[in-house]
């Protein structure tokens, strides 16, 4: 195996070093752990959107649910706005302030960014043994060279610039992007081999070396491995289809029909809900509908195919879930929220998201609290 695979490359990123040094840690002897997204967080992490790649419509389209996000997210803990420059940030402040949003919560970062994705793209925070916190920056390619993502592959080095934390830049050893996988607490991993052992990502890449990559960087335990397919943007994320509990033993998914309407396999779907946690056991199972309904955007435009509830965000206090303005939303928010007692559901209306290929788990990141 290629020394890029076994090794990888910390950065040690403060504002005062006037440049980086690079160390080379054995994968054997360097682990961290990422907490999981309902564990408590500092704040989360947006990309807004911007028209400076997709023109202005696209950015007039998609910004009503950045907004609502906000909105709620304040209230819980910090938001981290990603802008693209100080006119954009400017034009950010000033919607912000026609809602009415507070601002105490908020802060701004100036990066230069190509889309909103930034659960894919973005900086992903784990801790060391000592339980000092890092950011880690895997390889982002647009989803196999599907998009341009030039400045989105930079993002993950420029948080943790900002904040001041040591980086671990994991470019060469692996492209994954942050929808690709979902684990629990007790280190049970689901993910597509469609969307990760992809010759567009990581060509040649063995799965017993992406399997003792993740274990090392993100504390891996037990790997559940489906075939996926290579559809869509992401090629079969699993965030859109299947999710855990807090609490680890239970595993939101949808029905077999509305599985095999996500393109699911029989045989992918036979491994999702024969799945066996850390100890051997099998886990318990909540199905989440699809929308009974196409979904069409607030401009009109009929997507021509239904949506998913399960890519949703948790977050301090509070779920964030998308819906499209369809008979099923009501019953997926009550659904999630018999899932989350503790937690207040909010519905994000995010048909407009939908169009360009994401939900809302897709557009957040979160900081957990150190």
């Amino acid at each position: 195996m290629m020394k890029s695979i076994l090794l990888a490359t910390l950065i040690i990123s403060n504002a005062s070093c006037s440049s980086n040094h690079p160390i080379d840690i054995p994968i054997e002897k360097a682990i961290y752990t990422m907490p999981i997204e309902s564990a408590a967080h500092e704040g989360t992490w947006l990309q807004w959107p911007q028209p400076y790649e997709y023109g202005y419509a696209y950015a007039k389209h998609l910004e009503p649910t950045w907004i609502a996000m906000t909105q709620e997210l304040v209230r819980v803990g910090k938001v981290h706005i990603i802008a693209y420059d100080e006119k954009h940030k400017e034009e950010i402040a000033d919607r912000l302030a026609a809602n009415h949003i507070a601002t105490n919560n908020i802060d701004y970062h100036l990066f230069k960014t190509n889309g909103v994705w930034i659960r894919d793209n973005g900086p992903i925070f784990v801790f060391d043994k000592k339980n000092s916190m890092y950011v880690e920056g895997w390889g982002f390619n647009g989803w196999g060279n599907k998009f341009k993502y030039n400045y989105d592959r930079q993002i993950p080095s420029e948080v943790a610039g900002s904040l001041e934390l040591p980086y671990i830049n994991l470019q060469k050893e692996m492209t994954i992007e942050g929808g690709a996988y979902e684990f629990n607490k007790q280190g049970t991993i689901l993910l597509t081999e469609s969307s990760v052992l992809n010759n567009d990502r990581n060509p040649g890449l063995k799965k017993e070396d992406a399997e003792r990559i993740l274990t090392t960087y993100l504390g891996v335990k037990n790997f559940i491995w489906m075939k996926g397919a290579n559809v869509g943007i992401t090629d079969m994320h699993v965030d859109g289809f299947a999710r855990f509990t807090p609490d680890g033993n239970t595993i939101i998914t949808m029905s077999k029909a509305d599985l095999a309407y996500w393109e699911l396999s029989d045989n992918d779907i036979d491994i999702l809900y024969h799945a066996k946690n850390t100890d051997g056991n099998a886990f318990n199972y909540t199905w989440l509908p699809l929308t009974q309904n196409n979904v069409t955007t607030t401009y009109g435009k009929d997507l021509g195919i239904k949506a998913s509830y399960v890519n949703y965000y948790i977050t301090n206090n509070l779920v964030l879930v998308p819906i499209y303005n369809d008979p099923n939303d009501n019953i997926a928010l009550e659904k999630i929220q018999n899932i989350y007692p503790e937690r207040k559901v909010i519905g994000i209306l995010a048909q407009n998201v939908y169009a360009e290929g994401g939900m809302i788990h897709c557009i957040t990141q979160q900081q957990p609290l150190q």
